[in-house]
This record gives C-alpha cells, structure tokens and sequence, in this order.
C-alpha cells in the first residue's frame, strides 16, 4: 500500500501489512532512492554493504534506517527522508544518528 503524504515533498512510504522485519519503507520519485525503516527492538539488524545507515531514537525506541539502491546520493537526502518520514509519523523528539546510539 502506497500514500501520498503531501503534495509538497516527492516521497511516498509504504507500510507494510503483516508482520515483516521492515516498519515501512521511503521512496524518493526523483532519484529513486529507497530508505527502508527496522524498529530494532522487533528484529535483528545487520547494516547492508554499500548501503548508508542512520539510526532514529524517540524516547527508548531506536529505529534503523538504511538505504536500499544507494548510488552515491547526497548524504542530506536521506536525512531529509528520515526526517520527513519522523515528521509524518508526528515523532516531533526523534533525534538522528549517524552510529547506533548505546
């Protein structure tokens, strides 16, 4: 299932329905670039060679974020995802990480 969040960014996410490792999924329409998001606390994590990983906090949930396709993107576009993505799930006290927080 796919959503359109906003008519001003050119991201859309997609939520998967079962119970799958993946919390959702960001597409970038113009680049092409996907960031998938895993709540750490319901799978196990191993970062991905040649893909970019950023890790999210809100309170004690740690969400990982990792590119999927990565191209030599800009690093600010997938901050810009992650962030937009935090955004739209209304986590207004996210922080973002670039190593795994302890």
């Amino acid at each position: 299932m796919l959503n359109k969040a906003s008519a001003m960014s050119n991201y859309l996410i997609s939520i998967p329905g079962n119970q799958s490792k993946v919390s959702a999924t960001i597409y970038d329409l113009k680049s092409k670039l996907k960031v998938k998001a895993v709540e750490l606390v319901k799978a196990t994590y191993k970062t991905t060679k040649g893909e970019i990983s950023f890790y999210v906090t809100i309170g004690k949930k740690i969400l990982a974020f990792e590119t999927s396709g990565y191209k030599k993107h800009r690093q600010l576009l997938i901050l810009q995802m992650i962030s937009w993505y935090c955004i739209y799930m209304g986590w207004v006290e996210a922080q973002i990480h670039a190593t795994l927080p302890c």
